[in-house]
């Protein structure tokens, strides 16, 4: 046999390829840009109106439109270019990071104005979600798609340490500065992204109609591990959330100041970024199921930690393995749906998947804030952590199927 003539493994390490590489640091970049400005915009909303209430509106204003959007872009993701969508969305960040800007240096107190911007901000994360999670998988083949998710994971999670650190350092020194940074940021990523070699994609050109539309609610459906994969992550999330109430921990219970709030921020990142290190090593080749439910149930336990904590010792660590459980549910959870999910449908599948996931982080922030001013954050916190585990245990007699699942390929389920 000419084992010259013979064609090479494709790699399993997604760096292998300069388009994926491309992508990680556009989203990194990306990333930096908007935990710099979530940190900023949350300490300056509540340094505004010392109401929790209002940062509750915060998640809502940016929730809202991927839901209202959901039937739109993930058909756009389908219909077009996944890297145009993606630079376009980010070059409306940085418009929105410009709006922030003049507003800070404005010295502004009409707080409507900042909520008109993140309902801009999200509209255009509508968008870039399902575009972006959907391109992942044109960029490596699928021997390298769960190190790609592992790895686009960190990136995220990485800038979740840094970003809201340097964020909360920034506007300390002056608002300005923040958001100028911010939308530095988030034009670097749009050029990065532009730079993407053109990758395949099945495009579906058939006429636009209702069952076009309903494809990813109608595949969910049909898939229950995946369906029980993205719902149980809804649930979980919208009732643990926490961060939302962070300012409120870092003013108020802590008395941390803005930099304090950039740690606490930052923490969770923290956690998350190592299990996703290990995981890049050590991936989940068994027992998924299992897994995914018992660090599900583990983040609520340390959100209950977390809530009743007064000091920051406490309450770092907690936030620091928060991050960490939910680090193994999110890379578990995205391979699941990468890995099941055919490329027609995939937009389609993953803008389901995006309002699953705003609804459990926005939503969720929306949900604290309301609590919050109706129970006192300690409570709100504490008693949606317990929430959580509940959700838990009910989603692991519902979808059986998901709790026995061995591996995150159909061929080990």
């Amino acid at each position: 046999m000419n084992t010259l003539s013979e064609t090479p493994e494709p790699s399993a390490k997604a760096f292998s390829y300069i388009r994926f590489r491309l992508f990680w640091l556009a989203i990194m970049a990306a990333s930096f840009a908007v935990q710099i400005m979530s940190v900023s915009v949350s300490w300056q909303i509540y340094d505004l109106t010392r109401n929790p209430l209002f940062l509750g509106y915060v998640g809502l204003a940016q929730f809202l439109p991927a839901l209202f959007l959901v039937l739109v872009t993930g058909l756009a993701a389908d219909r077009f270019p996944r890297r145009i969508i993606m630079a376009v969305c980010l070059m409306v960040e940085v418009g929105c990071a410009s709006a922030l800007f003049l507003f800070a240096t404005a010295h502004g107190h009409d707080i409507w104005m900042i909520y008109v911007v993140l309902v801009v901000l999200g509209t255009a994360r509508a968008f870039m979600g399902p575009a972006s999670a959907s391109l992942a998988p044109n960029l490596v083949p699928p021997v390298a798609l769960s190190n790609a998710v592992a790895v686009n994971s960190s990136a995220w999670q990485l800038s979740s340490i840094v970003g809201p650190v340097a964020g909360g350092l920034l506007y300390g020194v002056s608002g300005s500065l923040a958001y100028g940074t911010a939308a530095a940021l988030a034009l670097t990523a749009a050029c990065l992204v532009i730079m993407i070699p053109k990758p395949p994609h099945r495009t579906d050109y058939h006429a636009t109609d209702a069952d076009t539309l309903l494809a990813g609610f109608r595949y969910i459906w049909k898939e229950k591990v995946v369906l029980g994969a993205i719902s149980l992550d809804l649930f979980a999330v919208l009732m643990g959330g926490a961060v939302a109430l962070l300012p409120v921990y870092a003013r108020d219970i802590l008395d941390v100041g803005p930099w304090g709030l950039g740690l606490l921020r930052a923490a969770p990142g923290i956690g998350a970024i190592a299990i996703a290190i290990f995981l890049t090593r050590f991936p989940i080749r068994d027992h998924a199921g299992i897994i995914l439910f018992g660090f599900v149930g583990a983040f609520g336990f340390f959100t209950v930690i977390f809530g009743f904590s007064t000091v920051a010792w406490i309450a770092i660590p907690a936030l620091m393995l928060m991050g960490a459980c939910d680090m193994v549910s999110v890379v578990l959870r995205e391979t699941l749906l990468q890995l099941w999910t055919p490329d027609e449908v995939r937009g389609r599948v993953s803008a389901v998947n995006s309002v699953f996931v705003g609804a459990s982080n926005e939503l969720g922030e929306f949900r604290a804030g309301v609590a919050a001013a109706w129970i006192g954050t300690v409570w709100a916190v504490a008693l949606g952590g317990v929430g959580t585990m509940v959700i838990a245990g009910v989603w692991s007699q519902m979808f059986p199927g998901l709790r026995k699942a061995r591996g995150i390929d159909r061929r080990m389920v």
